[in-house]
């Protein structure tokens, strides 16, 4: 019985001294080994156990995708530098993927990587050859907010004395949501976190008022490659045979799930707000006005999110084509349940190609899109309202988790349980 050691695999027998054996030899199981060249591998008494580089790296990625889970909500240093925290689980993810080898992937730190990194933030479109991005699009505005605060604040003074703070809540929800395939999610975002912080209610209220959008919007991004990175990526993955996608195929496919859905929110949106502000507080409309530094660095901490992500995402790569990608579509919907805390758009690279069923691809995507509203890192429309309006992780998990989760469940009886009862 012999092994043969291609990688320098660690070969282990329980405790005690061993003996040094070296790369590509032949290893007699019994303990017989041949001669020595480089010192790569160890002999042990006992019962050999064999782990490689290849399974140190896959355990050291799950093991920074729990902290990346768990920690933001037990320490409170994290909490407050969250971009930081996930930019170097990021660094540390990309570097232990690169000791993974996967036949025609590219793992690992290497140019394209951290350019993708760079430029991200900066360009999602282009306007007559100007890039547009996140950043650009965070720090105009925010100053334009800066030099217009007042029209803005007598704008929804206005609004609020013409409508009741119910039906504002309502609006604001679904309006945002289904203008968000077309105005895009940062977009729209944008337009939200300044709207719901000028409101005259408590600040419970409108925590629940942005993450309740938030997936609204997240959800309504999903319908038009100009809403956001993932429909962008998708689009173009399926645009030759034998779906042939264009402009509207996500809405064809994905339209009868996410409007109604997007109404559905607004109710809830509606009832939480009535649940948590009772209307006797005394509070008028005001509309923060920022300084230039806090917007410059609002700015920056959003560029550094997302390249967070964007290391996280590929760090994660391994994983996701080694084992996410090979699970069926029912597990394939609750396991895209990770783009809470990754980016959706890497995910979506991953999973979707044509050789899906429709079945499949609407599965994996609603999966994507529901589950990127349920935690801060899950969405760029997220990491806005968070960032402007200082919500914390475990404000926002207190009513994402629960939210995503019910809307998960739901989804997975409309979307598998008639097909299973052969209804479909």
């Amino acid at each position: 019985m012999h092994y043969t050691s291609e990688d320098g695999y660690i070969l282990s027998l329980g405790r005690g001294q061993g003996a040094v054996i070296s790369k590509k030899e032949s290893i007699n199981l019994l303990g017989v080994y041949s001669s020595h060249e480089e010192p790569a591998v160890y002999l042990l008494p006992g019962v050999f156990k064999m782990v490689s580089m290849d399974m140190l790296a896959h355990f050291g990625l799950v093991l920074i995708f729990i902290l990346v889970l768990i920690l933001p909500f037990r320490v409170k240093v994290i909490e407050h530098n969250l971009e930081v925290f996930l930019f170097s689980c990021g660094v540390v993810a990309l570097t232990l993927s690169g000791l993974i080898v996967i036949p025609g992937e590219q793992t690992g730190w290497s140019q394209a990587i951290v350019q993708e990194a760079l430029l991200s933030p900066l360009q999602v479109a282009s306007i007559f050859g100007i890039p547009i991005g996140i950043v650009q699009i965070v720090l105009v505005f925010g100053l334009v907010l800066y030099f217009f605060y007042h029209r803005l604040q007598s704008a929804i003074v206005g609004m609020v004395d013409r409508l009741s703070l119910r039906w504002i809540v309502f609006l604001l929800i679904v309006v945002l949501g289904l203008v968000s395939s077309i105005i895009s999610a940062i977009l729209a975002a944008i337009i939200l976190v300044e709207i719901v912080n000028a409101l005259p209610v408590v600040r419970k209220a409108k925590v629940e008022i942005a993450v309740v959008s938030c997936f609204s919007i997240g959800l309504g991004a999903g319908l038009t490659p100009l809403g956001e990175p993932l429909s962008t990526i998708v689009v173009s993955k399926l645009t030759g045979a034998p779906y042939y996608a264009g402009f509207t195929f996500l809405f064809d496919r994905l339209g009868l799930f996410i409007v109604p859905a997007i109404f559905v929110l607004g109710v809830v949106g509606v009832f939480l707000f009535a649940r948590s502000h009772k209307g006797d507080e005394k509070l008028e409309c005001r509309v923060e006005r920022e300084t230039i530094q806090e917007i410059l660095i609002r700015a920056g901490k959003v560029y550094l999110f997302i390249m967070a992500l964007v290391f996280l995402g590929e760090g994660f790569k391994p994983l996701i084509l080694e084992f996410v990608v090979s699970i069926p579509s029912a597990g394939l919907y609750w396991i895209n349940i990770v783009s809470s805390v990754l980016d959706n758009a890497t995910l979506a690279a991953a999973e979707i190609n044509p050789m899906l069923s429709s079945q499949q691809i609407t599965s994996a995507l609603m999966g994507l899109l529901i589950a990127g509203g349920m935690l801060i890192p899950g969405n760029i429309p997220n990491i806005i309202a968070a960032g402007k309006m200082g919500i914390t992780s475990k404000e926002w998990a207190k009513i994402g988790i629960p939210l995503g989760l019910v809307l998960m469940v739901a989804f997975f009886c409309i979307l598998f349980i008639p097909a299973w009862l052969g209804m479909a």
